[in-house]
């Protein structure tokens, strides 16, 4: 199953850092969705994600992360990249691959 995931991750060209591969592995497991189906490129929408499963989905990710999410920001969460994004936020990791992209001059 994680070859499924970082093989579904990878679809936008860069391969995912451990705490992506977590997100997307939560949100398949939590929909019932084959892993496959999660790239971090996927709408809520796409998805068939409704307001009640993105509840539940940030109950798993706080459980697994040890995060509080906190109400407001739950309410602009729409896609898996945006849940990413919002995960690596609030536990204080940076995203390697924007560490790593040169400055611009």
């Amino acid at each position: 199953m994680p070859d499924e995931i970082t093989s579904a991750a990878q679809a936008d060209g860069a391969a995912p850092d451990e705490l992506t591969q977590r997100v997307l592995r939560i949100i398949a497991e939590t929909q019932r969705k084959d892993p496959s189906q999660v790239t971090i490129d996927s709408s809520f929408e796409d998805l068939g994600i409704d307001s009640m499963d993105g509840v539940n989905i940030v109950f798993a990710l706080e459980n697994e992360f040890n995060i509080n999410v906190p109400d407001e920001e739950v309410k602009n969460i729409r896609s898996v990249r945006d849940m990413v994004e919002g995960v690596r936020k609030l536990a204080g990791q940076t995203n390697p691959a924007a560490d790593s992209a040169p400055a611009a001059s």
